[in-house]
């Protein structure tokens, strides 16, 4: 009989994931602070549960996918909790995008109920959830990873256990580092050839076919044909993401000139109220201080 799964938090990843487990043949129950996508996903064969602590009560396996990390210690330690729900020998993965130091503290916080836990961010968008085809990013015991592989292996394909609890987080944080500089650089290079006058869909065909070419311009290109700017990643999370990169540059020594400047990006963004569109929607800001925007 398959593992029972609990998913907490089904937002623009968390939905497509629960459903690729659901396809994967596992026994689903389900928890978010919105209603609708938990009555999509229970359409799909999944059951609800009130509460995390009434999730963590039903499942061999939890799952998180959570905005930040005030929200996966309100999820693990608070009142209804993970942490009343839990037995010993529960799995726990979180999956969002937080400080690797909460990660940490919740680890050791859990540990004391019997839990296992593993960080285990991932990368993709939307896209990548949608079509089970996510990096995913873990940290913690070597046998804890060995046992949730066939899990992950239900919603990503390129998976890598890379050291102890915080080591999934820590890696996040670097690939979120290049994702926002990638999709800066584009945006800037974008308005450059817009301002020259040339062709948007055959520039960037030219540049996915060089050195330039990237997963970012793969995957944002209708974005950049449509000129709209739909979120698969919102700059709201983006942003958040650029704050636990700068906190923990700061607390580990590592200067990040360029990191910082994006972020300054991002947070002009977020004040003229577009946190809400895609991140490559950073393009939008750069047209308008070149006077492209239409």
């Amino acid at each position: 009989m398959s593992q029972t799964i609990g998913f907490i938090g089904l937002g623009i990843m968390g939905r497509p994931m629960a459903r690729n487990l659901l396809k994967a043949g596992y026994p689903l129950v389900v928890h978010s602070r919105s209603r609708p996508p938990v009555d999509e996903v229970v359409a799909a064969g999944a059951r609800a549960a009130t509460s995390p602590r009434e999730v963590a009560a039903e499942c061999d396996v939890l799952i998180t996918m959570l905005p930040n990390s005030p929200d996966v210690e309100l999820v693990a330690l608070g009142k209804n909790g993970i942490v009343e729900g839990a037995r010993s020998g529960l799995l726990y993965a979180d999956m969002s995008t937080i400080s690797p130091l909460v990660s940490k503290k919740v680890g050791a916080a859990l540990a004391t109920k019997g839990v296992r836990m593993l960080d285990a961010p991932v990368s993709g968008g939307e896209k990548g959830a949608i079509d089970a085809a996510l990096s995913i990013m873990v940290g913690g015991d070597q046998a804890v990873f060995d046992a949730a592989l066939p899990i992950f292996q239900a919603m990503g394909k390129t998976i890598t256990y890379l050291g102890p609890l915080g080591s999934g987080g820590f890696t996040k944080l670097a690939n979120q580092i290049i994702v926002a500089v990638n999709l800066t650089a584009l945006g800037e290079a974008l308005t450059l050839a817009k301002k020259a006058g040339l062709d948007r869909d055959l520039t960037l065909t030219a540049l996915a076919g060089g050195l330039a070419g990237s997963k970012c311009l793969e995957q944002k290109r209708p974005n950049y044909l449509s000129g709209t700017y739909k979120p698969g990643f919102k700059i709201d999370l983006h942003y958040k993401d650029l704050g636990l990169i700068m906190e923990s540059a700061r607390e580990l020594g590592v200067p990040l000139p360029t990191t910082a400047v994006v972020q300054e990006l991002f947070s002009a963004l977020r004040g003229k109220g577009d946190g809400g569109l895609d991140h490559s929607g950073v393009i939008t800001l750069l047209e308008a201080l070149a006077g492209a925007r239409e």
